[in-house]
């Protein structure tokens, strides 16, 4: 059993399908889920199906035991006027991750593409996304931040 802190470099994508087949380009967020913790994207506005975030997410590691450490990332396009379209989810197990942290310290998963698929399992694209574990022996909520909402983005 140990605690750390898990660190998630999302990085960009490619290929993302459209979901409005009459509107423009779309404009993809991610919502990142790890254990009931969740975290959410800038928007990319206007970057269409290639979009880049280069963004870090942290999210603490209670309990280094289990096997299915798993982070779910969920592609969201932004609309302003109606619900906000499901473009694909993608899900990469880290518990290899988290062991190897607790062995040395520090664990890593260098940036890798993962296929976005949809409900049905069907390819619409990929994300790039690298994963880092670090343990440590009292890791707090305080060490990094929250849920940010979409109206926030510039």
């Amino acid at each position: 059993m140990g605690k750390g802190i898990l660190e998630v470099n999302l990085l960009d994508a490619k290929g993302l399908k459209k979901t409005d087949l009459f509107a423009g380009k779309i404009d993809p967020y991610v919502v990142i889920e790890f254990k009931g913790q969740e975290r959410k994207s800038k928007t990319a506005r206007g970057q269409g199906s290639n979009p880049c975030w280069n963004e870090t997410f942290k999210f603490l590691v209670q309990s280094a035991g289990a096997d299915n450490n798993k982070i779910t990332l969920r592609i969201m396009d932004h609309d302003t006027f109606t619900a906000d379209d499901f473009i694909g989810e993608s899900t990469i197990f880290v518990s290899d991750v988290i062991a190897q942290g607790m062995e040395n310290g520090v664990g890593e998963m260098r940036p890798t593409k993962h296929s976005v698929v949809l409900g049905d399992r069907s390819y619409c694209g990929e994300i790039r996304v690298g994963v880092t574990f670090t343990a440590k022996e009292e890791a707090s909520a305080e060490e990094f931040g929250g849920w940010r909402h979409s109206f926030n983005d510039s």
